[in-house]
């Protein structure tokens, strides 16, 4: 088992799936993107979704790797103190990908919605002061009763206010997206997620689309009676940069410390 593992989530694993995904002959958009057209494409496309919350330099690997190949991502930053890096977020930019704020007010100002409001618009200039922001998206934070996106759902507040065009939890249509996360270290750790899934995937589930490991969805595009491209299925894909590594030790290390979070998940 543990070798099995071992093969995973490493950035030479993230190059291969996104070849294997470049195969099937989809187009890549950002999420600002698909905000703009999703009312007129006719064609199926991947969306890559980064959640970047600590271990940034991780996140400039991701935006390099797909820059090497051509692709486009959309990186939504959470910002933390100990954690921020906005050299990098400028270098991700410049490689021509989407940045977006990752926000985690709500819960971070525990419920209270007035000073939740106040750090959310200090991040998002923060962050537009390094590069473009049209778009945010919610962080889980597990750990906490409060639900990020809940700043919107109250009818207190509307993101469209500070002149941001979409939210992924409200905005993507997950009837005709397939949506795919690694949360838990794992391509099916949303069954015991506390907020990252969308109720849409038991009925992928049960159209075959059930991954657990990276060489898995890879395995499941080679087959071309099945592909998805082939039945006209876009996909959005969602990755935690930091729980990917270039192995040995830090493999190790994050490897340990995921399970012990997803057991403390499941617990939740």
């Amino acid at each position: 088992m543990f070798k099995y593992y071992h093969m995973d989530f490493t950035f030479q694993k993230h190059k291969e799936l996104l070849m294997a995904l470049h195969k099937q002959d989809y187009a890549f958009k950002s999420f600002h993107q698909y905000v703009l057209e999703k009312d007129h494409l006719k064609h199926p496309f991947i969306m890559l979704r980064h959640d970047v919350e600590k271990h940034y330099a991780h996140a400039l690997k991701f935006a390099e790797i797909q820059h090497d190949l051509g692709i486009v991502g959309t990186y939504f930053f959470r910002i933390l103190p100990q954690c921020f890096r906005p050299e990098i977020v400028s270098q991700i930019a410049q490689l021509g990908h989407e940045v977006g704020y990752h926000y985690d007010d709500l819960s971070v100002c525990k419920g209270d919605y007035k000073k939740a409001i106040v750090r959310f618009t200090k991040n998002l200039n923060t962050l537009r002061s390094l590069a473009p922001v049209k778009t945010i998206c919610m962080d889980g934070s597990p750990l906490s009763k409060y639900d990020n996106k809940d700043l919107w759902q109250a009818g207190k507040y509307a993101y469209a206010d500070f002149d941001l065009l979409g939210e992924p939890y409200f905005d993507v249509d997950f009837d005709k997206v397939l949506y795919l996360t690694d949360t838990g270290r794992r391509w099916d750790g949303w069954k015991t997620s506390v907020r990252d899934k969308v109720p849409q995937q038991e009925d992928w589930i049960k159209q075959g689309y059930d991954f657990h490991s990276s060489d898995d969805i890879i395995a499941f595009l080679k087959q071309e009676k099945k592909s998805p491209r082939e039945k006209n299925i876009s996909i959005m894909l969602t990755f935690h940069p930091q729980r990917w590594t270039t192995g040995g030790l830090p493999w190790i290390k994050e490897w340990v410390w995921q399970n012990t979070k997803n057991q403390i998940k499941a617990l939740i």
